[in-house]
């Protein structure tokens, strides 16, 4: 069973599928993660013109399907434990699943703007991830981007094309620190993209619908309020692993300990019942693995994502071939 359907567990269940293994995907949302939100992604291997988030999820889903991986989506995974050799899931609805091997590729989510007027507008006006439904009624308009990592950048080159002006609200000096020099060369060459730095909202206005919004220089001091339609947030993410509380190791944010990350001075981990070392993308739980951007210290790109999917399915045989 494989929980989540980000880059990284759509590669998995199209790995573990084509080589026998049968496999069922377990999605809360729709498939394709953080990275099905992307409006553009051109530094994908093998797409030279790039491609959406949205049609590489939905080319993986088909794949997936070809090689019969049973896809459950809405669905939330809501705590699992273990029987012997074998992983109890239970699903939101009450209902349990159990399987001989669990991957857990949850991904993050975007963290909320914790400024007076976030939650009222959110959806309304202000929106977590690239909102790509809102690129044509943006049409004329200025569009804020509050961020500066790639899908900040994808998103305002996105809006670009619609909108009069996008205004992208970096808190640091610059984008270097965060941003691949790909897309910081697009943003230079874009004339109705700007870059505002040291500036974060403060807070957002409007009864109904995002009206305008403050921001904060934090050069001068000096706060400014700008009519506002549309303000799309890219201020980082946290894992999806609070169901794992108690159950595997995980780091101070909730990010998910595999292979070697678990010896503490050559020592396995307390509890660890094999006479061999964690895998690589094994977690404190033999037959427990994790994948992708859940997992300690992992790259945040969509193909280290299919990567580790891929790669984790290697190991899955492995791990089968001891039980």
């Amino acid at each position: 069973m494989i929980v989540g359907g980000g880059p990284a567990g759509l590669a998995a269940a199209v790995y573990g599928a084509s080589e026998g293994l049968n496999t069922v995907l377990v999605e809360m949302d729709a498939p394709g993660g953080q990275a099905g939100m992307s409006s553009r992604i051109e530094n994908y291997l093998g797409f030279p013109s790039g491609l959406s988030g949205g049609d590489l999820a939905r080319r993986a889903v088909a794949q997936a399907r070809r090689f019969g991986v049973e896809i459950l989506t809405p669905q939330q995974v809501t705590g699992v434990r273990s029987e012997g050799r074998s992983k109890i899931v239970k699903l939101s609805g009450g209902s349990e699943v159990g399987c001989k091997v669990l991957l857990i590729a949850t991904g993050v989510a975007y963290r909320k703007l914790n400024v007076p007027g976030a939650e009222r507008l959110q959806g309304c006006g202000l929106y977590y991830g690239s909102a790509m439904t809102e690129g044509i009624s943006s049409q004329g308009e200025d569009v804020y981007i509050v961020g500066g990592a790639n899908s900040a950048g994808q998103a305002a080159m996105y809006f670009s094309k619609y909108a009069r002006r996008v205004i992208m609200l970096v808190r640091g000096p610059s984008l270097s620190a965060t941003m691949s020099q790909y897309l910081i060369d697009q943003i230079k060459k874009t004339p109705n993209v700007h870059v505002q730095t040291h500036s974060q909202v403060e807070e957002v206005f409007g009864e109904q619908h995002l009206e305008s919004l403050s921001i904060r220089c934090a050069d001068t001091g000096q706060l400014e309020r700008v009519p506002a339609n549309m303000l799309s947030v890219f201020i980082g993410a946290e894992p999806n692993t609070d169901w794992l509380a108690g159950v595997v190791l995980r780091d101070e944010h909730g990010f998910i300990y595999t292979g070697s990350q678990l010896l503490r001075e050559g020592k396995r981990p307390e509890g660890w019942p094999l006479e061999r070392d964690p895998f690589w993308p094994e977690t404190s739980v033999p037959g427990t693995f994790a994948a992708g951007d859940v997992r300690h210290g992992s790259v945040k790109r969509v193909a280290s994502g299919v990567g580790e999917g891929s790669i984790a399915v290697q190991f899955v045989h492995q791990y089968l071939s001891e039980v």
